[in-house]
Formats: C-alpha cells, structure tokens, sequence
C-alpha cells in the first residue's frame, strides 16, 4: 500500500458532496492523520459536477496528487472525471439501485462496491443520509476504525440533537456492515493507520479569520463572494467575543469604505473580497494610501477576468494588486504560502499597516481558501503573536508633532516617511485627513514643493520597510543546485512534494518560495548563480516571473496552469523535468 491515501466523494452541487468530504476529512484528523483536501465545484446552488478529495497519511502531506485509492461515486459522471486517477485494484463505491447509476460499468482491474445507500439510508431514518452510509462502506473498505467517523459526525451535527447524531451513525454502521456481509471476499488492500497525534484542520479562509482575531482587529466589513466569504462566516459569532464586529455591506464599495471609516476612528480593520471586488475597491483604496490610513485587504483570488470562473482557481491578480489604482500608491503585498502561514501573515499585515501606514493586501487564492489541512497546534502559538501598533503618539508626546500653534501634523515631513499617528480622542490630536493633497496638518494644497515632500515621504517608507523588514524568501531543495525553481502563494506545499518526484528522476532543484511581493527580496545574485531559472505559478501570461525578469535582468522559464485546477505534485514535477530538459536540449 502506497504511504498515502487517497479519497474522493463526487456527484452533482447540492448533494452534500462538501459536507461529506468535510466530515470524513475530520474523522481521518481525530484519527491521528495528516489530511489535505481539494475541492471541484460548479458555481451554481444545485446541478454540475463537483466532488471533494481527501489525501490522507500519517506523514506530512502537502498537496493533491493524480491517485485515487477509493471514489465514492452519486452519478456516472463521477466516474468518468476520475477515470484517469483510478488505478487497479481502486475501489468505487456506488448505488446501482439508483436508476441513473443502474448500468454503470466499473472499470476492468478495479473493485466495485454495489451499496444501496438510498435504501440504508431511509432505514437509518431518511435518505438524506445516503452519502453517511457510503462514509461507513468507506470505513469498511479501508479497515478504519468507525468510532472516528462517530466523533466527526457528533461534531458535525451535535447542535441539531442526539437522534440526529444517533440517526447517522446508525446510516454509517448499516454501509459498514453491507460490505462486510456481502463483499466478504473482496480484494480491498487498504488499512488506514491511526496515531495518537493530535491535529488542527482548518482552510486558508479560516486562518485569515483567526489570524485578523489574533491581531486585534475589531472590525470587518465585508461583501459575500466566492471564494472569500468564509472569511466573514469565520469572523462572525467569534471575533463579537473579542470586542470586535462583523458588517456584511450593500457591495464592494461600501464594504472597504466601512473598513477605512473603523480605521480612522483607531480599529484594527479588515475587508476581504475577490477579483472583481478588488476593482471595485480601487478607488478607496488610494484614498487609504494617500490619507495613510492602516487598512488590511484581503483577495481571494479566483479564475477571471470578469465573472471568470468563480469557483476555480487562479493567481492572476497580482498586478491589480501591484499596480492598481490612479496615481501612484505605496502598497504592501503579502502572500501566504500555506494554510498556517494564512494565519502568521494576517498578523503581519495588521502590524505592517500600522507601522508604515499604509494598506496591504494579502493575497490568497481559491485553492488556499478551501483547502482543509491538518496542523500541530503550535502552528498557532497565540503567546508567540507579537502586536505593533506604530508611531502612535499621546498626550506626553504630541506636543513634538505640533506646530507653534498647536496643530496637529498627522502628515509630518519625516526622515523614514513615517508620521506620528494619533488615535482619535487624544488631547492635542484633532487633525483632518481628505483624498487631496495636502500639507503635514492635512490640509489641502496645490504647492509644488509640498507636494513633492508628501509625494517622496508616502514612498520613503517603502523603503524604509527594505531596511527595516526581513523579505526572505522561503528555501526548500537543494541549495547547491544549478536548477533554481521560484514561486509564490500556495504552489509552494505541491512544488516541495514534487521535490520527492523531481529525486526519483535525480533531478536537483533548489525552491525559492517568495510570501513579499512588495515589497520583495531582491534575487539577482541567487539568479546569477542558477544556469537555470524557472518560474511556477497559476496563470497564463507570468506575472510573477515578468517582475523578477524586470527585478535581476535576466530571462527566465515558464510553468504556467491557468484552467482552473491547482498544480498536482506528481504534475509539476513533470512540467518542471520537461522545461529544465528543454532548455538543455536548446543550449546543445
């Protein structure tokens, strides 16, 4: 049996597939197991194939790959999107008393388990429970132990009462024990391993959530879009116990307005949305640069451009985040590059607004927000979250950022372009701050010498930031290795596993996983030293890879997937083996 394994429930949106994954994702946790899940779905309420794949080991797993050991199958078509990950001796299980699953056919060398789950279901109590039983038949399948299944199951449906609790671990006993009475001979290889380890599932979307708690935020305001919303369901009924508040808003626009409007008043402030609601955010988010205003923005990004592809993935914002906006704006760009790290760089973001004030985007992905992995819980270490709060002044210290007649200077001509900040309510701090230029007390100019100094000091404290700010990259590999492989965001769990791919075929790489797009780690002597440079990320024209050719100078390769499906390990390897082949068929 491989070291891991692989799961995978399919069918059509609005038939529990997430649910389902979800519950079976936490029993393999409460078992001890590492898990990383992925996610198909349509962008419609019911209709259109989605399923929910489960990679489970006791080792550290980081990323999908092309295997399925067991499919759990609703509909015909399930079978026919997996067929290319199926092997032999893969197991399906199916309804064949269902009259569209009735002539399905299972492919020669794999296992089929023919469980009437409808039936089972209505006899546990209703049919709705039908993807329960395939969860027991799964158990079965795979000799793991049921009463995992039975602690996920009290945890997804304890609030809705016992008999509720009681009724579907009856469903998942009466699968178990169907394929145990009649598929007594079956060849079915598998033995899930459990541990005693104690783990923490969660998704990217959830992280940032907990990590804008850890900080201190106190407001969000948000608009519901896939796939960011999480990130506001997260918050509310949590961050309420911290002192904090939830607003859902009319739209975009009013969304991050609300957030600039808590962040002047002195609160830790957040918004979160995707693609098109970055456009609509643009012209704020100027205004929050130039009347230096903290403000932490989240994007989720998706497929675009447009409506796109709501539910696919995509890392094709990154010049909207780097870029966008009339004028010119200082901006932070942060980039977790995994589920955990979600967590530290929210933090991050929250101290980098208030220290430089400034707003920063921390950029996610489609991928990373609904990925479901498992955690020591130290990875959230809370006494380790460390609170900077900036330049702030009070009542003892003002009086050194006022004018002789005792105004305010929230926009003083500083040596590292940072100004005082005072919170409102402190004594000698009244100041206004609008969307025009204006002079060190905030009030509006057109004198080219001020404007000159506003304009430099906003862009000093950018660089202020290199100085002061640790950029580094991540480094997985080989570190002595010609062959350099860079990336960002949440390509880096699948381009370490590929790593172990990439040694099968003695390929050496060293990885370079960057979270500061800006600002970043100038890479010019690590480019100097590679004969070969390769960039992987998640869309079509590198835009990633166009900053660093701008950034070093030199040329690099390409690995590029934009149709919406995250990089595969065993995949990118692939593409990466072939491109370092390619550039060494092209110098002989």
């Amino acid at each position: 049996m491989p070291a891991d394994f692989n799961w995978a429930i399919g069918g059509e949106a609005g038939d529990g597939i997430d649910s389902t994954g979800k519950v079976f994702a936490q029993a393999l946790s409460r078992a001890g197991r590492h898990v990383f899940t992925s996610k198909d779905f349509a962008s419609r309420i019911r209709g259109g194939y989605t399923a929910y794949k489960v990679r489970t080991s006791t080792d550290k797993v980081r990323s999908v790959v092309d295997r399925l050991d067991v499919l759990v199958a609703l509909t015909p078509r399930t079978i026919e999107e997996n067929l290319d990950e199926l092997h032999e001796g893969s197991v399906i299980i199916y309804d064949g008393e269902r009259t569209t699953m009735a002539d399905v056919e299972i492919p020669e060398g794999m296992i089929g388990l023919d469980v009437p789950l409808k039936r089972l279901a209505e006899d546990a109590g209703g049919a709705v429970m039908r993807n329960v039983v395939a969860l027991g038949a799964a158990c079965e399948a795979t000799s793991f132990d049921i009463e995992h299944l039975d602690s996920s199951l009290k945890k997804h449906f304890g609030d809705k009462g016992q008999s509720i609790v009681d009724n579907n671990k009856q469903a998942a006993r009466l699968g178990q024990e169907y394929v145990r009475d009649n598929y007594p001979d079956a060849d079915l290889d598998y033995d899930l391993e459990t541990t005693d380890n104690d783990y923490v599932l969660l998704n990217g979307d959830e992280a940032i959530g907990m990590g804008a708690i850890a900080a201190g935020c106190k407001y969000y305001a948000g608009y519901p879009i896939t796939p960011a919303t999480d990130v506001m369901t997260y918050l509310k009924g949590r961050i309420e116990h911290f002192g904090g508040h939830v607003v859902q808003a009319e739209d975009e626009l009013a969304a991050i307005n609300l957030a600039l409007g808590a962040a002047r008043a002195g609160a830790r402030s957040m918004t979160a949305t995707s693609g098109p609601g970055i456009d609509l955010m643009a012209e704020t988010f100027g205004l929050v640069a130039t009347s230096e205003t903290p403000l932490v923005v989240v994007d989720v990004m998706r497929s675009g451009p447009s409506t796109g592809m709501p539910t696919k993935q995509e890392q094709g914002d990154l010049n909207m985040m780097l870029y966008g906006g009339h004028g010119e704006i200082p901006r932070f760009v942060l980039a977790p590059t995994t589920v955990n790290e979600c967590f530290w760089k929210t933090v991050e973001a929250f101290n980098l607004a208030e220290k430089y004030q400034t707003p920063v985007y921390l950029a996610a992905d489609l991928a990373m927000a609904v990925t479901e992995q498992t955690f020591e819980p130290d990875a959230f270490d809370m006494d380790a979250v460390e609170i900077d709060r900036g330049k702030v002044v009070d009542e003892e210290t003002i009086e050194d950022h006022q004018t002789e007649t005792g105004g305010f200077k929230p926009h003083e001509i500083t040596e590292d372009g940072i100004s005082p900040r005072a919170f409102p309510g402190t004594e000698g701090g009244a100041h206004m701050s609008t969307g025009l230029e204006h002079d060190e007390q905030g009030r509006r100019t057109e004198d080219t010498e001020m404007r000159v100094k506003q304009v430099d000091k906003r862009n000093r404290k950018v660089e202020t930031a290199r100085e002061r700010e640790d950029l580094s990259p991540r480094e997985f590999g080989d570190p002595d290795s010609d062959n350099l492989v860079v990336t960002w965001g949440s390509n880096e769990g699948t381009l370490v596993e590929a790593l172990e791919f990439l040694e099968e075929e003695n390929v050496d790489v060293r990885i370079l996983s960057v979270p500061y797009l800006f600002p970043r780690p100038d890479l010019t002597e690590e480019f100097e030293a590679a004969d070969e440079v390769v960039v992987v990320e998640c869309n079509a024209t590198g835009q990633f890879a166009d900053v660093v050719e701008h950034d070093t100078l030199q040329r690099v390769k390409r690995v590029n997937k934009y149709n919406g499906v995250q990089f595969k390990a065993d995949e990118l390897a692939e593409d990466i083996k072939a491109t370092l082949a390619e550039s060494q068929e092209v110098e002989a």
